[in-house]
């Protein structure tokens, strides 16, 4: 693992005290899930930490800036006149993007498959790189969590997601190949950290997909625990098949099978998540 360690700098893993305490940026704590490498539970995480925090008493939005849309359509939204390429690219109002969803307190601001153009777009506008914080402003204080749903690339989408953040959350699937893309990842955190967001904070790293049986698993998760300490959350994700089938009924896990494995591990994420920023979880998934 000297490797791992060595590519991603110790400059990065160090960053922000984990005692940061609520509220951030006007009023809200806006935080991005991203990973480059698809198929890490990248959206599940964004959709079920959201529902988690939403039943803990937080008011959550969900900004799916991913061209796939699977963040909206995962928490039931599936029609709706205006997304978030016509807010990005088109300049309408983000108010009017906002959709609410069936869950009290969680609302998304929902993603189309006209987003894929956006990367190409984007590149003749004017403050390319901070145009996601520019109209989230807003709806800052509106909402204890924004959490943005990035596509599984580091292009521009990406890039105004890191820059419109607080801090970044990053689902790891635990095999050899996840780790290989975090530290590309870290990298890319940390140039944009110097160019556009000196506040940008890793607020912590989640394992997915996680199964104790495998040996390979359990030698990833240490190897991450190793290196990162406590930026690695307590609570891992297990490989749940409620969790796989709950987006095709346009559910999160914790509304479709609250029993369930997956959704049981969700709900304590987002009590874990209250408890390091110094919330106090209430409702349901606090218990």
């Amino acid at each position: 693992m000297s490797e791992f360690n060595r590519d991603i700098g110790t400059e990065t893993a160090s960053a922000v005290p984990l005692d940061r305490r609520l509220p951030a940026r006007g009023g809200s704590r806006t935080i991005a899930v991203a990973n480059q490498k698809g198929g890490v539970g990248k959206t599940t995480t964004a959709i079920n930490l959201a529902t988690g925090l939403a039943a803990c008493g937080q008011r959550a939005l969900v900004v799916d800036l991913d061209p796939q849309g699977n963040a909206s359509t995962g928490l039931g939204v599936s029609e709706y006149e205006t997304d978030v390429y016509d807010v990005l690219i088109g300049g309408a109002d983000l108010s009017g993007a906002v959709c609410h969803t069936e869950i009290p307190g969680l609302d998304v601001i929902p993603a189309s498959a006209d987003l894929a153009g956006a990367e190409i777009e984007l590149i003749d506008l004017d403050q390319r790189e901070s145009r996601l914080r520019d109209v989230l402003g807003p709806v800052l204080g509106r909402y204890d969590y924004i959490l943005i749903d990035c596509p599984p690339a580091l292009g521009l989408l990406t890039i105004n997601a890191l820059v419109a953040a607080d801090s970044v959350l990053v689902p790891l699937q635990c095999e050899y190949f996840a780790l290989e893309g975090l530290t590309r990842l870290m990298k890319s955190i940390e140039r944009v950290r110097r160019a556009y967001n000196e506040d940008l904070d890793i607020q912590g790293i989640v394992l997915t997909m996680h199964d104790g049986r495998n040996n390979l698993c359990r030698s990833v998760e240490a190897d991450v625990r190793s290196y990162f300490g406590d930026r690695v959350y307590r609570t891992v994700i297990p490989r749940n098949v409620r969790l796989s089938e709950a987006p095709s009924f346009g559910k999160p896990a914790l509304v479709y099978d609250l029993a369930c494995a997956g959704a049981q591990a969700y709900a304590r994420l987002a009590a874990e998540m209250l408890r390091r920023e110094g919330a106090s979880p209430v409702g349901e998934a606090a218990e």
